[in-house]
Formats: structure tokens, C-alpha cells, sequence
């Protein structure tokens, strides 16, 4: 009789898509679970570990792995190197759809100040002509270029649904000899950055954190764009440089940004504010606890993915 396939899920981010992958299984196997330390000493007999990390000592604890399965797209915290001959590894996918619509929401939610209008209505503060003042005019996404850095998946649909708006795309990609499906005319290399920062009225990151994009938008090129310019992150912190980030919204020299990647994540259950620099004092930026992508249809497209590799 064949013995059940072991299956390691580490971390909280793994632990949510257990149910959903053992629904999808159709061979017999046994799950365990836990943070990345506690679960190091069971690794012995796992066969295949799910979760965001891969350390060497990992790889030293789980001698009969045969598969590192990432729960996201991005690799930038597995070590390679300690991956063994016989352990593929797969990332997964489909979280392109939600963080695109998270793209076009938050610069709908910019454009228009959503936050500001909504929080002084509820004071009794009507911001409109209703009020007998001068109000100025909100600009419209209509006619407005949108910067896309990192024209993959994620890139491609946020594309596609700008263009929906009447928007002109311009898309930066590691290899822009690829044909482009969708048929966007301005589709350049990494040559064409600075172009496109100093032409968008919008920027999207969509781009992973590799040694080569890693503090690629530094003071130089946020001192680019222009002071109406609004900066959308979605990909990774460290691919903006931090403290240059914050001088630019500090002195307006953009004009904001919505911010889902952050320089500190929670390591317990205090209450911890995102960055090393205070972006939470500014009314200029939109902030989200790294959920663009948190939606139903990617949790069901990443089951699927990870119980077809098993």
C-alpha cells in the first residue's frame, strides 16, 4: 500500500489555502502545518513544502522533498542555491485579475479623494457646489497617460482595463522584443524608464524585486515625474526607495501614491506602523495592508495551481 503524501503548508498565507487544496487532491496525503520555525523540526518525512520561504536550513531538515511549492508569484525569499537536484519549485499565479481592479480603484480613489470627501461629509462638510463655495474640478482618468513598470501578467491585465477608461498606456518590460498580445503601442525596455515616468500622469510597479529592480525608483527618477504624477505600488517596497519615497510626498513633489507593499510587516500582534518613515502622517498616500491581490477568485486560481503541481 502506497504511504500518504506528507504535505508541509508553512506560514499563515499557506495555511489559508489548506481546505482548498485538499479538495482538489485526489491521491491520499497527510498535512501539517505551522510558522516557518515551528514547523522546521517536522520536515524530515514532507515531501512537499508550501509556503513563501526556503531556507538552506530547511533543505537540510526535509532530506525527501521533492517539490517547494510558493503560494504567490514572487521567489524573493527562496534561496535556490539550497534547492536539491531531485526539488522542483513552482510559484503560482492568478491574483492578476484583483490587483488590476485594486490599480484602477485606487486611482479612481486619488482622482476623486474618495477618502478626504467621504470623512468630510460625515462631519457635515459638503465639499461640492451644493455648499454655496467654489469647489475645484476633479480630473478624470480619461486622456491621462498611465506608466506601466513591469509589463507581465499583472502589467498586462492593468492594461487592458486603463485602456476600458480612454487611458494611453505606456508599458516598460525587461524584453520588449516579446510580441504583445494585446496589441499596446508603446511597448519599451528598461532604456525607456526615465521616458516614461516623465510622461505619465500615473505610474503602476507591477514589476518582481530582483537585484536589478531592487531601489530602481530612487530620489533621481521620482525627481522625473512631475508634481501632478500619483505613484501606485503593488509589487514589492524595495522596489521604490524608501526614505526618497517619503521626501517626495512629504514636499509634494508627486502628487500621491497608494502604497500595498510596505518596508515593515508585523512580526506579532502589536499594532505596527508599515514603513521606517512616518508615510502614515500624510494625507497624500492611500494605504493597504498588502491585500490587492487578496481576493476569491485568487484563492480559488492558486488552489487549483498548487493541488495540479502536487
Amino acid at each position: 500500500m502506497t504511504s500518504p503524501l506528507r504535505i508541509a503548508f508553512a506560514g499563515v498565507f499557506a495555511s489559508h489555502l489548506i481546505d482548498r487544496v485538499r479538495a482538489r487532491l485526489r491521491l491520499p496525503c497527510e498535512v501539517i502545518a505551522g510558522d516557518e520555525r515551528e514547523i522546521l523540526p517536522r520536515l524530515g518525512d514532507v515531501d512537499v513544502l508550501v509556503g513563501m520561504g526556503f531556507t538552506r536550513e530547511m533543505a537540510e531538515a526535509a532530506p525527501r522533498l521533492r517539490l517547494v511549492q510558493v503560494p504567490g508569484a514572487g521567489l524573493d525569499r527562496i534561496d535556490r542555491g539550497a534547492l536539491g537536484s531531485g526539488t522542483a519549485l513552482a510559484n503560482a499565479y492568478g491574483h492578476d485579475v484583483g490587483i488590476a481592479e485594486y490599480v484602477i480603484g485606487a486611482m479612481l480613489a486619488l482622482a476623486r479623494e474618495f477618502c478626504r470627501v467621504d470623512a468630510d461629509l460625515r462631519r457635515g462638510q459638503w465639499d461640492s457646489v451644493w455648499s454655496g463655495s467654489p469647489v475645484p474640478l476633479w480630473p478624470e482618468l480619461a486622456g491621462k497617460t498611465l506608466g506601466i513598470l513591469g509589463y507581465g501578467r499583472i502589467g498586462q491585465a492593468v492594461a487592458r482595463r486603463a485602456r476600458a477608461f480612454d487611458m494611453e498606456v505606456l508599458a516598460v518590460r525587461r524584453d520588449a522584443s516579446r510580441d504583445d498580445p494585446h496589441g499596446l503601442a508603446f511597448v519599451r525596455g528598461p532604456e525607456a524608464l526615465d521616458q516614461v515616468l516623465g510622461r505619465s500622469d500615473y505610474v503602476a510597479i507591477t514589476l518582481a524585486l530582483t537585484a536589478e529592480t531592487r531601489g530602481l525608483i530612487d530620489a533621481r527618477r521620482l525627481g522625473l515625474m512631475r508634481p501632478t504624477t500619483v505613484l501606485i505600488n503593488v509589487a514589492r517596497a524595495e522596489v521604490v526607495d524608501e526614505g526618497a519615497l517619503y521626501e517626495a510626498l512629504h514636499r509634494r513633489a508627486i502628487a500621491a501614491a497608494a502604497l500595498d507593499v510596505w518596508y515593515r510587516y508585523p512580526s506579532g500582534g502589536a499594532p505596527t506602523h508599515p514603513g521606517h518613515r512616518p508615510f502614515h502622517t500624510l494625507p497624500n498616500v492611500l494605504m493597504t495592508p498588502h491585500v490587492s491581490g487578496w481576493t476569491e477568485g485568487m484563492m480559488e486560481a492558486r488552489a487549483s495551481v498548487i493541488a495540479e503541481n502536487i
